[in-house]
């Protein structure tokens, strides 16, 4: 075997590690980077639930609260602003612009929901409306989703960047179609948003 068939056999083989190696990481990213978009999709079946769940809540306490109709305004327009941002954070779960856009959206949600409950406490009878303990309930409990399946959803996210930030892992991230790291779900009110919003029954 001459000197020249053996150089392009180590050329080729040095190829064919760097291409499996590539390949490899390729594999690995797109793994952990659908993991993480699968975890969203949880939040957002929750959130969508929540929300749909919010107009069920309010349009209950419509006949109560005749004279609060600012405050369940609020709510609405809350809603809707959380609807929004979370429709257009979906596709763009790197762009964190976005992902602080949602944040604030479900900020304002939540702090619209907390001053409906403290109106709904002047009102003894929303508590014992049956229609309105059944709604909150299912609030309650998705809310205990959200939080989990957001739990589940950031350490995917870290999962998938602490990989992508690997050496030599960040150097070929980019070209192989990986740009920035994805965004953690972190709220600056986290302590107001992991409780459950809406009325406390409990007497």
């Amino acid at each position: 075997m001459s000197g020249i068939t053996i150089f392009f056999l180590v050329l080729l083989l040095i190829f064919l590690f760097i291409s499996g190696w590539l390949i490899a990481i390729f594999n690995r990213m797109v793994l952990l980077k659908n993991r993480f978009q699968n975890a969203f999709a949880q939040i957002d079946v929750q959130l969508k639930r929540r929300h749909d769940l919010i107009p069920n809540l309010v349009e209950t306490a419509k006949g109560y609260l005749k004279h609060e109709h600012e405050t369940l305004q609020e709510v609405i327009e809350a809603r809707n602003g959380a609807v929004k941002g979370l429709t257009g954070l979906k596709n763009s779960l790197n762009n964190p612009d976005l992902v602080q856009a949602f944040a604030v959206a479900e900020q304002n949600l939540q702090s619209a929901l907390g001053r409906f409950s403290m109106v709904i406490e002047n009102y003894p009878e929303i508590k014992a409306d049956k229609h309105m303990v059944m709604v909150h309930e299912e609030i309650t409990s998705t809310e205990n989703k959200i939080e989990f399946s957001r739990q589940h959803y950031n350490d995917c996210v870290t999962e998938y960047n602490l990989y992508r930030q690997y050496f030599p892992n960040n150097i070929v991230a980019g070209p192989l179609g990986h740009g920035p790291d994805a965004t953690l779900l972190e709220f600056d009110d986290k302590p107001q948003i992991d409780v459950a919003p809406v009325v406390n029954f409990k007497e």
